[in-house]
This record gives C-alpha cells, sequence and structure tokens, in this order.
C-alpha cells in the first residue's frame, strides 16, 4: 500500500511538473520574433529589430515586391533597410524590416 501511495506521489508531481514547464517555456518566447517567410508583404509600417538581411537580400527583397531600380540602401538604427526605388513609374522611399516586410513612405 504504502508503495501504491509513493507511485502515485510521484506520477502526479511528473504530470504537473510537465505541465509547469510546458507553460513556463511558452511564456519565454519572444514577443516580437522573426519570421522565415518567403512570402513578401507590404507593411503600412515597419518594424523595429535585429535585422540580419544583408544589403544585397534586402535589394531582392524589395525587387521581388514589384520594385524596380533599387538603389543603395542604408541600415538605419532600428535595424530598418532603407533607399530609394520604382514602382508604376513614380520613385519612392522604400524600407524593409527584419521580417522582411517592405514599406514605402
Amino acid at each position: 500500500m504504502h508503495k501504491q501511495i509513493i507511485a502515485a506521489v510521484l506520477a502526479a508531481t511528473a504530470i504537473t511538473g510537465g505541465a509547469t514547464g510546458a507553460l513556463a517555456q511558452a511564456a519565454t518566447g519572444s514577443h516580437n520574433p522573426a519570421l522565415k517567410n518567403p512570402a513578401v508583404r507590404t507593411t503600412a509600417m515597419a518594424a523595429k529589430g535585429r535585422n540580419s538581411f544583408t544589403e544585397a537580400q534586402a535589394r531582392g527583397r524589395i525587387a521581388k515586391d514589384g520594385y524596380t531600380g533599387v538603389g543603395k540602401l542604408v541600415k538605419n538604427e532600428n535595424g530598418v533597410w532603407q533607399g530609394t526605388a520604382t514602382k508604376g513609374g513614380a520613385k519612392v522611399n522604400v524600407a524593409l524590416d527584419y521580417k522582411g516586410n517592405v514599406t514605402t513612405n
């Protein structure tokens, strides 16, 4: 009988500990995670964050969104690549955030 009680307590502890660990793990994730998505999206505002795109990669993502004549890009203090490009015959200011989103301003 004593062994059955110990086994039951250990089983309950294992179940509770496992659930608590899963909750703690989910809670520690980044509130602003990077997304690895090959699709390019146009957004209203560039997200601030550490940008791992090289200038050539940023230029390629902007071109993939339909822009041509992408000029020199400079990464600003928020980690956003900024420069100029042409779309629909108009020269515009473009930006690419760390998520790969293209914005204009």
